[in-house]
């Protein structure tokens, strides 16, 4: 079975009319509108012949009508705002996966689009919505496994959902991969295959490293951290479905489909050197909380950490001592109310522009003389925060971002290219 994206280009489009409705300028949202929808159009007649075509067209009139209907609500009140945009930014994945099941039926193959709305049942989060697993596997194989069974290809969007009562919820951007990986999961898939535009995942960002070279094969756990700390090919939750049902993961590049790409899977090779890749993410900003309070306290932590769960902020690295706490965040939009709070549990001094290097690989911890070659690479350049022990596969650490090109490429000289490398290890593509 088959789960798409929108066309490149399309989300964008949506969450700019949305943007532009909620301001007041429908108009305008309109006339972007109908740009994205005349390309859509465009594809299909370069695709499909009649009858094929004239099908797809009365689709996409559909879909104009509904969509210029949306855009017209938006002058209601603004708590309804966050559900009419995921109601319309799904109908770049639900016009993707038309246009897809139409063209496979024009090459007589049998498939069935399928809305992805029936399968991926989430709580009422828009924007960003979580999954209800035994919903979402109940919908699923009672939408799928009859097509299967009648050797028929269901095609679906990705990212888009719904709640348990029908209203339209979105996984995230990137989150099609999200959904191919809950639907194998679901159906208990032999293999879950996520085809790109770059051969794999490659041992750091070809943007930064054009050296980069691919790995071929990861475990869940490399996976996932390199996912979540900048590795754009995969979403950092499409791991976690395949890990529950020991599912494979394999990316794959539609540019060169006979490259073998990298497999996830429970066991991952060792490496030369244990490091498998670097991943580093930008835009961080640092929080640094210092409290006497905290010398034999309990208690404080859980208080801090309600402050980022009342602004639904996430963290991504924490280190304590006796007296202090610090800790990153990516999304600093409540950044200014966080801190406000946080002023009542002790001082707190704020980091922007900072940047997260991740080093990982199988191993990592129980390796001697790794985070000496790491720090000792890097030993000129100040480094803020670090992490290491909490997994038991990276080295996480915090350092100016105007630094991080120059770090990520000292660090893979020092640790791949004067390190023998797998015999079987490429040279990767772009990420």
């Amino acid at each position: 079975m088959i789960v798409v994206s929108a066309l490149a280009g399309m989300t964008d489009a949506l969450f700019a009319c949305a943007a532009a409705a909620a301001d007041g300028d429908v108009a305008r949202a309109r006339r972007s509108l109908d740009d994205q929808l005349d390309r859509h159009d465009g594809i299909a007649r370069s695709l499909l012949q009649r009858p094929g075509a004239a099908l797809f067209q009365d689709e996409l009139e559909r879909a104009r009508n509904a969509i210029a209907g949306l855009l017209e609500r938006f002058g209601s009140r603004s708590e309804e705002h966050p559900a009419l945009r995921d109601e319309l930014v799904s109908y770049g994945e639900r016009l993707s996966a038309a246009l897809l099941a139409a063209t496979l039926a024009a090459a007589d193959l049998p498939t069935r689009c399928v809305d992805a709305r029936r399968c991926i049942v989430t709580e009422a989060t828009h924007g960003a919505a979580t999954p209800l697993w035994p919903d979402t596997e109940h919908q699923t194989r009672a939408e799928l496994i009859p097509l299967l069974d009648a050797a028929r290809v269901p095609v679906l969007g990705g990212y888009i959902a719904a709640t348990r009562d029908g209203r339209t919820t979105t996984l995230g951007r990137g989150g099609s991969d999200y959904t191919a990986a809950l639907v194998g999961a679901a159906l208990g898939a032999r293999e879950i295959q996520i085809w790109t535009d770059v051969s794999g995942v490659l041992t750091a960002d070809p943007r930064v490293v054009p050296g980069a070279r691919r790995i071929p094969r990861l475990s869940y756990a490399e996976a996932a951290e390199l996912a979540y700390f900048g590795a754009k090919v995969l979403h950092p939750n499409t791991i976690q479905p395949a890990t529950d049902r020991h599912i494979p993961v394999r990316i794959c590049n539609s540019q060169a489909p006979e490259s073998p790409g990298t497999i996830v899977a429970t066991e991952a090779d060792v490496w030369p050197g244990t490091v498998k890749a670097i991943a580093h993410k930008t835009g961080i900003t640092v929080l640094h909380i210092a409290s006497s309070r905290m010398l034999g306290a309990y208690g404080f932590l859980r208080a801090l950490f309600e402050v980022f769960d009342r602004h639904r902020a996430v963290v991504d690295v924490v280190t304590t001592s006796e007296v202090s706490v610090s800790l990153t965040l990516e999304d600093a939009r409540s950044l200014p109310a966080i801190v406000s709070e946080l002023r009542s549990l002790g001082e707190v001094s704020v980091e922007p522009h900072r940047a997260i290097v991740c080093v990982v690989g199988e191993g990592l911890r129980t390796t001697p003389g790794i985070a000496a070659r790491v720090f000792a690479t890097v030993r000129d350049i100040n480094v803020s925060l670090i992490s290491q022990g909490a997994s038991r596969v990276n080295l996480t650490f915090v350092i100016e971002e105007g630094r991080v090109r120059e770090a990520v490429q000292r660090l893979h000289a020092a640790l791949f290219e004067r390190e023998p490398v797998p015999a079987d290890v490429a040279t990767g593509g772009a990420a």
